[in-house]
């Protein structure tokens, strides 16, 4: 299972990374994965943020879906926030493997991934284009490296 989270920008880039995973990884490949984005449920984030705290709402939702050896995707242009690096504690404490995008200096975020795709710009625009480029070329080599026909190569039939 992978799992994605991110505020703001960062959200929807996470919650893309499930289409392109769902859909797109899985066309003529031999994958069929299982994505879910911890920033696509506005009545649970709200829920949780209400009830708990903000910086709780992507942890609380982990510590429930994953199991060891899924992967989290975490997406953060500062690294800092505190309910990315609160995920990123969960997912190290449940054997979940984790990758952070992350940009500025990379915070906290990129300290904690075991695998830290780290853009170092200090403009929000540049890190979150940046981002969608590295979630597109994750889902695009994923796909690749699963091809029923390698001949396909390149190709997406949508």
């Amino acid at each position: 299972m992978i799992f994605s989270c991110g505020n703001g920008g960062s959200a929807a880039i996470a919650n893309h990374l499930v289409c392109d995973c769902m859909k797109g990884v899985r066309s003529n490949s031999t994958l069929r994965p299982r994505v879910h984005s911890l920033s696509s449920t506005v009545e649970t984030i709200t829920a949780i943020g209400n009830d708990i705290g903000y910086q709780d709402v992507f942890s609380f939702q982990l510590e429930s879906l994953a199991r060891s050896g899924d992967v989290l995707v975490a997406i953060s242009s500062s690294g800092s926030s505190p309910n990315i690096v609160n995920v990123l504690e969960m997912a190290r404490s449940m054997s979940v493997s984790t990758i952070a995008m992350t940009g500025f200096d990379g915070g906290r975020a990129s300290e904690l991934a075991d695998v830290s795709l780290h853009v170092a710009s200090q403009n929000y625009g540049l890190v979150e284009d940046v981002h969608q480029s590295l979630m597109h070329i994750l889902a695009q080599y994923l796909r690749h490296s699963h091809l029923e026909d390698g001949a396909i190569l390149g190709q997406i039939k949508f």
